[in-house]
Formats: structure tokens, sequence, C-alpha cells
């Protein structure tokens, strides 16, 4: 009877601790994801050619283009 007792009470433990390191590891992934995403964003900008322009992040917002008014005498575009 008392090596029953022990025994399940062992296995609860073992069940214990690695619930608690499983959770452990999944708590750390999302900022390993992001690590690996800023490295990978390094690294394309460091094998990036040099003469090549920048280009823009998606997530930034663009300016809109800026009219240029006609100068003084001159016909603004007719629509076609």
């Amino acid at each position: 009877m008392d090596g029953t007792a022990i025994t399940i009470l062992a296995i609860a433990g073992v069940v214990t601790i690695t619930l608690y390191v499983l959770r452990g590891v999944l708590d750390q992934l999302p900022d390993l994801f992001e690590s690996a995403r800023r490295a990978r964003e390094a690294w394309q900008r460091l094998t990036t050619k040099k003469d090549e322009p920048p280009q823009p992040d998606e997530l930034e917002e663009q300016p809109q283009p800026v009219a240029v008014p006609p100068a003084n005498g001159e016909d603004l575009p007719a629509a076609t």
C-alpha cells in the first residue's frame, strides 16, 4: 500500500515539473521569434547592394504628393 502511494506521488511530481518546464519554454517562444525576425532583417540590410535606394517600411505611412501651383500667367493643363 505504501509503495503505491509513493509511486503516485512521484508520478504526479514528475508531471508537475514537466508541465512547469514546458510552460517556461512556451513563454519564451514569442521573444525567440521576434529576435529571429530582427536578425533576418539586419542580415538583409547588410547584404543589400549599396547603390539600391532604401525601401520604405510597409508599416510607415507614405506622405501624400504635394501639388505645385502654376506660376503667374500660366494656364492649368486641360483635362481630357
